[in-house]
């Protein structure tokens, strides 16, 4: 399984036209190759459309610098709405696959009963849903609930071993994503990112010795974070469609 596909289709539409008009193009990637390279050519150009900073502007050019910085922005947050969307599916379908594998499912009692990890979610007073949406404080709030679950992404790994190279991917790009939205808050040191005591407390708090917990626990965190992802979703979509950021 691999991420960010649909995040690098923009970047490679601009990369083929700008070297189009080269003498000699370079031979093309035998499909393996290209398919190795893609997480590292995604890694390199999603920061740079997200926060690379802009030339200083003179008077003469100041509106077309502005209008670069509101483009500039606006691909960023395509390519939020694609990872968003990417994880979103891969958490919901780890879901179904541990009500499968492992008969741990939504109607489960048991479930009820464990479900104290309180886990990140996105609430009406995080400035997320449609009526009253703030921009800013939804786009610390989704930032500061990647990071956090990227700890209990983690723990699923050690858990659901027979999925761990793909929750691997799910945690490197969760965290990637936390990243991009963090460079969008304009004060990033507001958002909240756990420290090492914290991860390692947390870790210690997950970690039990019964295996059928060990499933309970992982199918709560799969849940939640799709639902969270569903959220952030919408939420830069609708950022996407109807805002532009300010320079």
């Amino acid at each position: 399984m691999k991420f960010f596909q649909g995040c690098d289709r923009d970047h490679d539409r601009a990369i083929s036209s700008s070297t189009s008009s080269s003498r000699r193009r370079p031979p093309p990637l035998r499909p393996s190759a290209a398919a190795s390279s893609l997480p590292l050519l995604l890694l390199l150009l999603l920061p740079v459309a997200a926060a690379s900073p802009l030339p200083a502007a003179d008077s003469s050019g100041e509106a077309e610098l502005e209008g670069a910085a509101t483009a500039g922005r606006r691909a960023a947050l395509s390519d939020c709405v694609q990872l968003a969307r990417l994880l979103h599916a891969r958490a919901a379908q780890l879901q179904e696959e541990m009500c499968e594998k492992f008969t741990v499912c939504e109607n489960s009692m048991e479930m009820l009963v464990r479900n104290n990890l309180n886990l990140p979610k996105v609430t009406e007073e995080d400035g997320c849903l449609l009526a009253g949406f703030d921009e800013d404080k939804c786009l610390r709030k989704i930032s500061s609930g990647l990071y956090t679950f990227t700890t209990y992404l983690e723990y699923i790994k050690e858990t659901f071993t027979s999925e761990k190279q793909n929750i691997e991917s799910l945690c490197y790009s969760t965290e990637h994503l936390a990243r991009t939205v963090r460079q969008m808050v304009i004060n990033p040191e507001e958002v909240t990112i756990p420290d090492s005591a914290t991860q390692k407390s947390l870790r210690t708090k997950l970690k039990s010795n019964k295996t059928w917990i060990e499933k309970i626990t992982t199918h709560l965190i799969l849940r939640d974070f799709t639902s969270f992802m569903e959220k952030t979703v919408r939420a830069v979509r609708y950022l996407k469609n109807t805002r532009s950021f300010s320079v």
